[in-house]
């Protein structure tokens, strides 16, 4: 899978409660400086959400590459920027020549030279082939270096884990999942098996622990990301879950930078990276499994609300309203359009054997065999979506709501039902709001995790140690 940078949402780098760097909000543009401290060339240089070279706007704070506004920069966050802008401009526009380099970013060919140098070091650019299509001497080509630096994501939900590995250039090197009964479990025993899965994980996939610069967990729930806790998941019934620490402890990636977010906003990054729709600004994603939740990106941002705790829609009285939900409460949208709503309509596979997600299988068999229950389930199912999605437009008015999870797995019987009640119901023309089901599947959340970490790095290289 190839790495996609068009209007990409920005991560910025704070300092989380475990002393690491951690994702957090979009930011604005800054005019880059070179290493002596001149100013270059914005209109080139200048990273801004209307004609960027790696797609949104940065900031970073922390220390991490903010210049505070108007004050002076320090040098060290002057070469932090620079070093950036480099990497981004590689990843965005493919390998070049120094001189190139200079050229594109309006950076001087010295600073571009030592720039180079240092990333080499951190092991994030590596010397190609020769560039002879120049007038004057040759010069070796810089691209970036896909053989060290591995970014995870994880997701951790109701009965499975996933594990995605990537390169820096988003490309997927590893993926694997896994039935593990982590509700059952509870969340002291299911996170030391999450962690003995990332472990075999990485050991599977070839690299070493010490690649693994980022590590992004991602959980259907309320996450307090500056903190890394699970404050509150009802469908795997966990309260205050240290999940950053906890995996630190039992991993023992002292090198990595961990961070946990919700899952919806992890696969709105996937698709606003790598999907269909990638770069598109006004973006909300709907993930369906044990529960459902969305992930919304507004300008080019993930809005995250006042306590961070944004996109629980799975919980909006969209539903019959004796239905029990996970949550203790009634008629919630979730109870009628999630996982189990799906199965436990489905004749013989409530109380089938195996996980949710084989459970899943034996309805879409049934539903390919044309029998006439399971596709009624399947139809009321996708009325019921299409209502909840038709509020949502209603609301938010994105230019396109993508359904991923198993509403993805099902898109040919929900479909037709989902896009009769969108005509139907969205007040604004229909054909202006796109609906579309996810090409990545249950994956997105994992997925998207892995791209965080690349966006971490990529907006400050400095995290990586030099050799």
């Amino acid at each position: 899978m190839t790495r996609k940078h068009r209007g990409m949402a920005r991560e910025e780098t704070g300092t989380a409660a475990n002393g690491r760097a951690r994702p957090v909000a979009d930011g604005h543009g800054r005019t880059h400086l070179d290493a002596a401290g001149e100013q270059t060339d914005g209109a080139r240089t200048q990273m801004s959400s209307e004609n960027p070279a790696w797609g949104g706007r940065m900031r970073t704070t922390g220390g991490a590459g903010s210049t505070g506004g108007t004050a002076p920069a320090h040098q060290t966050t002057v070469r932090r920027m620079n070093l950036a802008l480099l990497l981004k401009n590689l990843l965005a526009d493919g390998p070049r020549s120094r001189a190139r380099l200079a050229e594109d970013t309006g950076l001087t060919k010295a600073t571009v030279s030592s720039l180079v140098a240092e990333l080499g070091e951190r092991r994030l650019v590596s010397e190609g082939g020769i560039d002879r299509g120049n007038i004057g001497r040759p010069g070796r080509m810089v691209q970036i270096d896909t053989s060290v630096v591995r970014c995870m994501g994880l997701e951790i939900n109701v009965d499975y884990v996933v594990a995605v590995i990537t390169d820096l250039t988003g490309r997927v090197r590893y993926r694997r999942r896994l039935s593990v009964p982590l509700r059952d479990l509870g969340p002291a025993r299911g996170l030391g098996e999450v962690a003995d899965f990332a472990r075999s994980s990485v050991q599977e996939s070839g690299c070493a622990p010490e690649q693994v610069e980022t590590l992004h967990v991602s959980v259907p729930g309320l996450i307090d990301v500056e903190a890394g806790v699970l404050s509150y998941a009802p469908n795997l019934h966990w309260r205050q879950v240290d999940v950053v620490h906890s995996l630190l402890g039992r991993l023992q990636w002292h090198h990595a930078r961990v961070s946990v977010d919700n899952d919806a906003n992890l696969g709105a990054m996937a698709e606003y990276t790598t999907g269909r729709s990638a770069g598109t600004r006004n973006l909300l994603y709907l993930v369906g499994d044990a529960g459902v939740g969305a992930g919304l990106m507004v300008d080019g941002r993930i809005v995250r609300g006042r306590m961070g705790f944004a996109g629980e829609v799975g919980h909006m009285p969209v539903g019959r309203p004796e239905k029990l939900c996970g949550c203790g409460r009634r008629g919630c949208w979730e109870s009628a359009v999630g996982l189990a709503a799906v199965v436990d309509g489905v004749p013989g596979t409530a109380h089938a054997p195996g996980d949710l997600g084989s459970r899943l299988d034996k309805v879409e068999r049934l539903a390919a065999a044309g029998d006439p229950q399971t596709l009624a389930v399947l139809t009321e199912v996708g009325v019921w979506l299409g209502r909840g999605a038709a509020l949502l437009a209603n609301v938010l008015d994105p230019e396109v709501i993508i359904l991923g999870g198993h509403f993805a797995a099902l898109q040919r019987y929900l479909g037709p039902a989902v896009r009769t009640e969108m005509r139907e119901r969205v007040v604004a023309e229909p054909q202006t709001v796109r609906v579309e089901f996810s090409e990545f599947g249950s994956e997105a959340p994992a997925l998207g995790a892995a791209h965080a970490g690349i966006d971490l790095l990529v907006g400050d290289p400095t995290l990586v140690a030099a050799r």
